[in-house]
């Protein structure tokens, strides 16, 4: 049985004191003690924090190699289009070793920003012409390769894309290394899922991602559906205001408001990037139950748009947070451009709860349930019979001094930044010290050498 103590722990009934918690060999937290002393545990003294490490809910790993390279005006007017005309180029060079060397290092990146899991939203299948590789799920056994070297917790989501825009246009271009029938597709999800454990621990598992309603069709949702229900089903949702004129024009209606109305949704679907919304698709999404996938930092790198945060949380709305692009990993950082957004278009303050209270604390503690939704993970809070994903963050840093403990997160999320994370577990698995992660050297090389053989070949 190993152990866990910190001075102060982020309950779901709120913040106490001496907390140990006793995890299982599996990983899970075995039972939670408070108002004990320290005795020689992994994490001891009074100077921690800890708190349910939060997942990580959308991320294409392999972006994260672009990162700094798309910040270039170009003539006309920049967009997510001509970005993602950009990106289309870059992953046309990727071979299998070099996602594999950027998702080990993007995983690292998100354990050591507190991030206990993550959800892949993976599309990148095929090789560069669009043939499958031999083994059909190649892509996705690096994705778990990368998983395993960082020890991090993964729902797979391999990224169903049939068509090249809304109205079942053909693929072409880099969309060719996407691009499944649902039959196909299907039969890389059960070779996927076959595969997976012989790669990764039981809490990792697989679900499915249809892009968006412009990359599939209506016939392929309800079939994803009914066969995957009780699943992990995540999907774009409406993100440009571009793909809602699309989807309205072939559909007959806005991206969410055609889902919520003609595809059997619920608390296992996760909509990503609802940036454009009415107030009535606000309400109806948070009462169908489904977690709102919000990624704050790309959203705002690529002039997304800006979630309808309040009257989605006052009609009882669940969301978490990825960091999609991964152009920056910072766990405090999407949460406090999430608030400053919200801060920025109802020109107030405080936005992101309703009612009183500690509001970096309940963005945090909403985002680790909302996202342990999305991945149908069994965490989001220290409990017992929850998987340990924990974080602990050290609390006798000089910038805290004249802060009290219920104060930590708040300066955490506003003020401070990722630096004060010491470790991460991940279902028990202790995976940063000391604020590094324990195989930062070796998966850093990796890296270094694979970037070099892919802009060598440029």
């Amino acid at each position: 049985m190993k152990t866990i103590f910190a001075a102060h722990a982020l309950l779901s009934a709120g913040l106490a004191e001496n907390v140990r918690l006793h995890i299982s060999e599996n990983g899970v937290i075995d039972r939670v003690e408070t108002g004990v002393m320290p005795a020689g545990e992994e994490v001891s003294g009074m100077s921690k924090l800890i708190c349910p490490a939060p997942a990580n809910l959308h991320s294409h790993a392999f972006q994260r190699a672009m990162a700094g390279m798309t910040e270039v005006r170009q003539k006309g007017k920049d967009s997510f289009w001509t970005w993602r005309e950009l990106m289309y180029r870059f992953l046309g060079r990727l071979n299998p070793e070099q996602v594999q060397a950027i998702a080990a290092l993007v995983y690292m990146e998100m354990l050591e920003a507190g991030y206990a899991s993550v959800g892949e939203f993976h599309y990148l299948h095929h090789q560069a012409d669009g043939m499958p590789y031999a083994d059909l799920p190649e892509m996705s056994q690096r994705i778990f390769a990368a998983a395993s070297q960082t020890g991090i917790g993964l729902t797979h989501l391999p990224v169903l894309y049939s068509y090249g825009g809304a109205g079942q246009q053909q693929l072409s271009g880099g969309q060719l290394r996407f691009g499944n029938d649902l039959e196909r597709h299907l039969r890389l999800i059960e070779e996927a899922s076959k595969a997976l454990p012989s790669f990764l621990p039981t809490d990792c598992k697989v679900g499915i991602a249809p892009h968006s309603l412009r990359a599939t069709n209506p016939e392929q949702l309800r079939e994803i559906a009914q066969a995957f229900a009780g699943q992990p089903v995540h999907i774009h949702i409406s993100e440009q205001m571009k793909e809602v004129e699309a989807v309205k024009e072939w559909l007959g209606a806005r991206p969410i408001e055609w889902l919520l109305d003609n595809v059997e949704v619920g608390s296992n679907w996760c909509l990503i990037h609802a940036t454009h919304m009415t107030t009535e698709e606000t309400v109806a999404m948070a009462k169908a139950g489904v977690v709102a996938g919000l990624c704050p930092i790309t959203e705002a790198n690529l002039g997304d748009g800006i979630f309808n945060g309040p009257t989605f949380l006052e009609a009882g709305g669940v969301y978490g947070i990825g960091s999609d692009s991964n152009l920056r990993i910072s766990l405090s950082e999407e949460l406090r451009i999430l608030e400053y957004s919200q801060r920025l278009r109802d020109q107030s303050r405080n936005v992101m709860l309703c009612g009183e209270g500690a509001v970096g604390t309940a963005m945090y503690q909403a985002a680790a349930k909302g996202g342990a939704q999305a991945l149908a993970r069994q965490t989001g809070e220290l409990k017992e019979g929850y998987l340990a994903d924990v974080v602990a963050i050290e609390t006798d840093r000089v910038e805290f001094t004249g802060l009290r403990p219920d104060q930590y997160i708040d300066y955490w999320i506003f003020a401070g930044d990722d630096r004060v994370v010491t470790d991460v577990w991940s279902a028990g698995r202790h995976m940063v010290k000391d604020g590094v992660h324990i195989h930062r050297a070796s998966i850093a090389a990796k890296y270094r050498e694979q970037l070099a053989v892919l802009l060598e070949a440029a």
